[in-house]
């Protein structure tokens, strides 16, 4: 079933400052595999290599001393699942996505893991549409708050959150940060990982979901780091 309007299409493409030749690619881009056996895994194929070029392209701009191993970890802290996903909420992606009636039933539309493949496509369509500039166009405009966030902290570092959380536990000499799976959902070639992390500094437990545990874990422990700074206890 479709949950697209002309009114909703119209409304993202002017979120993504690009205005569609050809909407149907739009429309496919938004078809998951639940809905039809035309459906947007190509799309999303294309553009999350779209995505990759452009960010890396992106980076290399916005530091040009910057190593390869920090810019490395930089594009794998911004080009992420869960980021994706944030994004693909911001921009409404949930309310347009034509899914099968099992995946709306199972809350489809909220799903991390659909959001940011159903973004990569959307992308993977501009390309097509559009060209790899457009493309990228809307990349840097998408992702302008997290590009801002980076370029504006006081220093790039390359270690990634599950390690910088940790060695702030050590040198602070309290109990490592401690990481636990709650849920794994999806089928087997495609699950999503749910976890928690807690740590001795805060009462509160920071959550964290990725295609892997590892994934998952580095996104709690970046949950973590956040909160640690907005405490001003780093």
């Amino acid at each position: 079933m479709s949950a697209l309007s002309n009114s909703l299409l119209t409304d993202l493409q002017r979120k993504l400052v690009f205005q569609f030749s050809d909407v149907a690619i739009l429309k496919l881009a938004l078809t998951h595999r639940s809905a039809s056996k035309i459906h947007n895994q190509r799309l999303e194929f294309l553009g999350d290599a779209a995505l990759g070029l452009a960010m890396a392209d992106l980076l290399f701009q916005l530091y040009p001393d910057a190593p390869e191993g920090e810019l490395s970890q930089l594009r794998a802290s911004l080009v992420n699942r869960t980021t994706l996903a944030a994004i693909a909420r911001r921009l409404d992606l949930g309310a347009m996505l034509t899914l099968g009636l099992g995946e709306q039933k199972s809350g489809g539309r909220h799903r991390d893991s659909i959001l940011s493949d159903a973004l990569e496509a959307v992308l993977g369509a501009i390309y097509i549409d559009g060209g790899i500039l457009a493309c990228r166009q809307t990349i840097k405009h998408i992702f302008a708050d997290q590009l801002t966030r980076h370029t504006n902290s006081t220093s790039l570092d390359a270690k990634d959150p599950k390690t910088r959380l940790q060695e702030i536990m050590q040198a602070k000499a309290i109990d490592l940060p401690d990481y636990e799976v709650m849920d794994i959902k999806g089928d087997e070639h495609d699950q999503e990982f749910f976890v928690r992390c807690r740590i001795a500094l805060m009462a509160s437990e920071f959550r964290g979901s990725g295609r892997s545990r590892r994934e998952a874990e580095q996104q709690a422990a970046l949950a973590a780091l956040h909160a640690l700074s907005t405490k001003e206890l780093i």
